[in-house]
């Protein structure tokens, strides 16, 4: 975001702790006067996440597991009628929408402000780590940068109804592939609330139905900003039930959520344990967005200057997102003259350094790394350093220690670019640039609803054309088969 003020909209709201314990009151009212929600929105029961208590979460808080069932399915049924109509809507149609949702953003931002701010005091007082509370936060710039996306994704180029490589058949069959919507779209994530709108924008600019669930942290903001976008899609011309938010606090609906057999895909956007329970309870088809454990390698043959500017803006430019470097690799020949200064500039902005023997020698405030460094995404001002002796090492390093997201090398040998490129195992592969760049946004997509880090169906920042299929079409004169 550019030119961005950055102050926290609604700043001076109170934090009240509405919504029925981070919820949507069970009246289907939402507070201070807001509209009510209870036809894009689900609320079953007023406890938390974590007193849920997972899939039996509904049985342990005396929250009615038939009701919960009940009122996904609806959710599911609405989306399902929902996705049939949308997917054959003009792309004007679609456009206008966008637009419509976009200025719902703008003519509301002090409510959303205000919800935000309940959230972020919520957080305080549960003790949430500062980068999930970065995350979470909203501002007036936020907000409107919100709007912003939403625009660019009006802009994109339609991909529904495109047709690609017809051929004729011996039998005088004519086929093609045309692209199509998906269908229903289910999103679990956490923290930010600008996922709410990416994910509706993306979802209505590819025709599918979305059913929103957002994490309690962000219970307030996530579902005033579904029923904003919801009501200015619907008098646009969408039909109603293509953006829902499930806003039960119960972690039993995310559960049901993922067996949820009206989803035609469902995407997890957040970290390990929400993803370890994807893998482990859903039944629907799975794009799994993944885990940022990127590395910079700053090969024997680098410009300095330029590997020095990269691993800073990989490293702290913001720390808290998925494609920031955990890991500097740096080869052996180099790292006398590079790694001191490096690391110098890295630790005047606050950043911590966990690095092996040789990096400690040449950067005696470096603390000590363990195994487990290499392994972990710290979404903070941390980076663990090593030293290795050849392309080879390093490439070994990744292969077994990254996480398929974001990896880059600093180099002016063509060579070794050439086999970073082609050997290293990731969804995007960087030579001389920062792993930062691995953004819908920055790539031409408008927005994007995570960066998968698997090889089906999509891989990569999932975008508009992400969101799509293709069905086979054949035009005939009458043929049958006769053998």
């Amino acid at each position: 975001m550019t030119n961005e003020t950055n102050i926290p909209c609604g700043g001076g709201a109170s934090a009240r702790g509405d919504f029925s314990g981070y919820g949507v009151a069970c009246s289907g009212h939402a507070p201070d006067g807001h509209e009510e929600v209870t036809s894009r929105s689900s609320s079953c029961c007023g406890k938390g996440f974590e007193e849920a208590g997972g899939v039996a979460g509904a049985e342990a808080t005396g929250c009615d597991p038939v009701a919960l069932d009940a009122e996904l399915s609806a959710l599911g049924k609405a989306a399902r009628k929902a996705a049939r109509r949308l997917g054959v809507l003009s792309g004007a149609v679609r456009n206008g929408a966008l637009v419509a949702m976009a200025e719902a953003l703008r003519r509301n931002t002090a409510d959303i402000c205000a919800a935000n701010a309940r959230d972020l005091a919520q957080g305080r007082s549960r003790g949430l780590s500062a980068p999930l509370l970065e995350r979470l936060a909203l501002t007036s710039a936020r907000v409107e940068s919100m709007a912003r996306g939403l625009e660019d994704i009006a802009a994109l180029r339609d991909p529904l109804g495109e047709v690609t490589g017809m051929w004729t058949t011996r039998e005088g069959l004519r086929i093609g592939r045309l692209r199509v919507p998906l269908g229903v779209v289910g999103i679990i994530y956490e923290s930010r609330p600008n996922v709410t709108a990416d994910a509706a924008g993306l979802c209505i600019k590819s025709g599918n139905a979305v059913l929103l669930r957002g994490g309690r942290e962000a219970l307030a903001t996530n579902t005033l900003l579904a029923d904003l976008l919801a009501r200015a899609a619907e008098e646009a011309g969408v039909p109603e039930g293509s953006v829902q938010m499930v806003a039960s606090p119960h972690r039993a609906a995310t559960t049901r959520l993922m067996s949820l057999d009206a989803l035609d895909v469902l995407i997890p956007r957040g970290g390990k344990s929400l993803k370890a329970a994807v893998r482990a309870f859903a039944t629907v088809p799975i794009l799994m967005t993944g885990m940022g454990n990127c590395h910079i390698y700053v090969d024997a043959g680098a410009d300095i200057d330029r590997a020095v500017a990269v691993a800073d803006n990989a490293k702290t430019s913001r720390p808290a997102v998925c494609n920031a470097a955990e890991t500097l690799l740096v080869h052996a020949d180099i790292a006398p003259d590079f790694l001191p200064r490096c690391l110098a500039v890295l630790a005047a902005k606050g950043v911590e350094i966990r690095g092996d023997a040789r990096t400690r020698a040449l950067f005696p405030a470096a603390l000590p790394a363990s195994e487990a460094d290499w392994d972990t995404e710290y979404l903070d001002l941390i980076l663990a350093v090593r030293v290795v002796d050849s392309l080879d090492e390093a490439l070994d390093h990744i292969a077994r220690h990254g996480t398929g997201h974001s990896e880059a090398i600093c180099t002016e040998s063509y060579g070794a670019a050439e086999r970073f490129l082609r050997e290293v195992d990731a969804a995007a592969v960087y030579v001389n640039a920062s792993t930062r760049f691995t953004d819908g946004g920055v790539y031409g997509f408008g927005a994007e609803m995570g960066i998968s880090t698997q090889k089906l169906h999509a891989r990569g920042p999932l975008g508009v054309e992400q969101l799509t299929s293709t069905k086979f079409i054949a035009y005939g004169t009458g043929q049958i088969r006769t053998s």
